[in-house]
């Protein structure tokens, strides 16, 4: 399966663009006065809706496909599972290795920056480990973002567009303690955005690992779909939804969910 260099500079993009937006959530922190939770517990569960739609719809469809292709109907199934599962159980290690106290998904809102606080050396071991943090948890959100521009650049921007959605509050999360413990909104915006590069460093390495070492065949292009699949499905149902109910109301965040679905499936019937 080759790929021109148009495909893959366009896949490089959507990614930097995904990652990068924890900068724009640092910036909505600095420049906006209060936060608009109802307006953040929809998105988020829009994105979640447009994750969870698009996975289970057409990303481990295509797997299941290619890899029925190469190892026929029942085995082909089979791998699809396991692949599927193999994608919640790598995000989900990612997730356990990081302690829930310095877990980055703890909802931070703008109104924090106002309470003036003395300079923490706490807050800023915080912050740093919230940026790491998220940087660990944006890798595989980089490569997922890469392989589905790679297979179907129509399905990518949507894709690309929720996880950037996504990453807007942890921006926040990573901006509000750092600032407090710095009092420089200049060094919270940077570490903020530096932690978004994780993703398109994800594409890179995944890229090189994957496509140049091993060759992108129906096997490893169906396993890494149906590992695409389960890591946006973890991440839609352990982090986006639980923050969007934390940031507004339940029906607000479930709104969203059912709004991205349809979205999702909107724009998939336009490409038949």
């Amino acid at each position: 399966m080759e790929f021109d260099y148009s495909t893959l500079a366009f896949a490089f993009g959507l990614t930097l663009f995904a990652g990068l937006s924890t900068g724009i959530g640092s910036a909505i922190a600095f420049f906006a006065k209060r936060t608009n939770t109802k307006f953040l517990s929809l998105s988020l569960g829009f994105s979640a809706g447009v994750m969870i739609y698009v996975s289970f719809v057409e990303i481990l469809q295509k797997a299941k496909d290619a890899l029925v292709s190469a190892h026929g109907e029942v085995n082909g199934t089979i791998y699809t599972v396991l692949s599927f599962f193999g994608g919640i159980l790598f995000i989900a290690i990612i997730d356990k290795l990081i302690p829930s106290y310095e877990n980055p998904h703890e909802v931070k809102k703008i109104e924090d920056l106002d309470e003036k606080k003395a300079k923490d050396k706490k807050l800023m071991r915080m912050g740093m480990f919230s940026a790491l943090a998220i940087g660990i948890h944006n890798f595989p959100e980089g490569l997922a973002t890469f392989a589905a521009a790679l297979a179907d650049p129509t399905i990518a921007i949507p894709i690309a567009v929720a996880i950037a959605i996504h990453n807007i509050p942890e921006g926040i999360a990573v901006s509000v303690p750092i600032f407090y413990a710095t009092g420089s909104r200049k060094k919270a915006f940077l570490y903020s955005f530096l932690s978004g590069l994780a993703e398109p460093v994800g594409a890179l390495i995944g890229f090189v690992l994957i496509y140049s070492f091993l060759g992108l065949n129906d096997t490893i292009f169906g396993s890494l779909f149906g590992g695409v699949a389960g890591i946006m499905v973890f991440i839609s149902l352990d982090e986006l939804l639980p923050t969007a109910e934390e940031y507004g109301e339940h029906h607000i965040a479930i709104y969203g969910l059912i709004a991205g679905m349809a979205v999702m499936a909107a724009s998939l019937l336009l490409f038949l």
